[in-house]
């Protein structure tokens, strides 16, 4: 790469940084960009870099590989339904400790990248209210998923503290019920919630896969919510996928403009999301027919 090529990155990048400077971006980090060392150091410098010009940053972390892991050096077997992971006493023992020892490490990576970041876990300040998740209307036969929950609301005002201090919030998706039963959360699904609870810019999930495929096997580039809906009733999308595209739907259709499903295993795939006019994956948007002509008004209205 020249050094007019590198001019000319910078030089692209200019309106995204000057339309996100002071703007709250939450982050789902999971997959294999959290499993690689590698890649884990290189997304603990790319948020420390967002931090360090000015952009808000929330990461959310997952760490399902961590988890199964534990479980087989424990000698249980992992059970899955519709890409939640079933999860009785001793699991969410096991869930809880992997996931501890997963957000000290990023949030040590990030730390020693020059950000400032805090490792939180949604008991600390029963921040993360949490429910049982509701079994699946279309399944009778659905299994009981044991200590999975889902998010009844989110008290933003420690999260807010922390951001106004310039800090980076690093949270583990463990939530706290009413009568103080403590539930494990889908990454995706808690990272939604928050968004919204924030009023976020802008919601970035980093998975395994380069976005979300079509009926065709193909990239969708961008994935209108309708369109979403149609995919996921139509089971057209599976799996892991499944919970991630239905919260980046919700996310969308409750205030947060966009949101990205992106390959975490590709190197600054972060920031060439954010500061790239091409991207790396999948943006989800709302169905509005101005979208577009709204979104280049705001990237390029004058400073």
């Amino acid at each position: 790469m020249t050094l007019s090529d590198k001019g000319s990155i910078l030089a692209e990048a200019l309106p995204y940084l000057r339309a996100f400077h002071g703007k709250t971006i939450v982050v789902r980090f999971g997959g294999q960009a959290m499993a690689d060392q590698v890649l884990r150091a290189g997304f603990a410098r790319d948020v420390a870099l967002l931090r360090l010009v000015g952009v808000k940053v929330v990461v959310v972390h997952g760490g399902g590989w961590g988890i199964d892991k534990l479980m087989r050096e424990m000698g249980l077997e992992t059970r899955r339904y519709r890409g939640h992971r079933i999860t009785d006493e001793r699991t969410l023992t096991l869930v809880e400790m992997a996931l501890s020892e997963l957000n000290q490490d990023l949030t040590l990576l990030i730390n020693r990248e020059g950000g400032r970041a805090v490792g939180l876990n949604g008991q600390d300040g029963r921040f993360i209210h949490a429910r049982p998740i509701a079994p699946p209307a279309d399944d009778p036969d659905a299994p009981d998923l044991g200590f999975v929950g889902d998010v009844e609301n989110i008290d933003t005002s420690l999260i807010e503290l922390l951001l106004s201090r310039d800090f980076v919030p690093v949270v583990m998706p463990i939530g706290v019920s009413a009568d103080n039963t403590t539930y494990h959360i889908n990454s995706d699904r808690l990272a939604g919630q928050l968004a919204r609870a924030l009023q976020a810019e802008k919601l970035v999930l980093m998975t395994n896969i380069a976005g979300v495929l079509g009926r065709d096997g193909k990239l969708i580039p961008i994935l209108k919510a309708s369109d979403g809906d149609e995919l996921l009733r139509d089971h057209v999308v599976r799996g892991g996928m499944e919970p991630r595209l239905a919260a980046a739907v919700s996310a969308v259709r409750e205030g947060v403009r966009s949101v990205h499903i992106i390959d975490g295993s590709v190197p600054n795939a972060l920031l060439l999301e954010l500061f790239t006019a091409e991207g790396v994956g999948t943006a989800v948007r709302s169905d509005a027919p101005d979208f577009f002509a709204d979104t280049k008004a705001y990237l390029f209205a004058p400073a």
